[in-house]
């Protein structure tokens, strides 16, 4: 697979798209997906990008769905 993004480029991609309930999901993904998770580390960071999987799951609810 050819890495056009950066791993923390990707985590910010990967934590808007609305498909991971979680943190730990997302990061699993970047390892699937063979990027170093070493540059998302930091309790700054982690916190950022939980508010983002959070927004993203939100604005992707329906009514019906809760």
């Amino acid at each position: 697979m050819e890495q056009t993004m950066t791993a923390l480029e990707r985590a910010f991609h990967l934590a808007r798209s609305g498909r991971f309930a979680t943190l730990a999901e997302m990061v699993n993904a970047l390892r699937r997906d063979r990027y170093d998770i070493q540059q998302v580390q930091g309790p700054a960071l982690r916190r950022q990008l939980t508010a983002l999987i959070r927004a993203a799951r939100a604005a992707g609810e329906t009514p019906e769905q809760g």
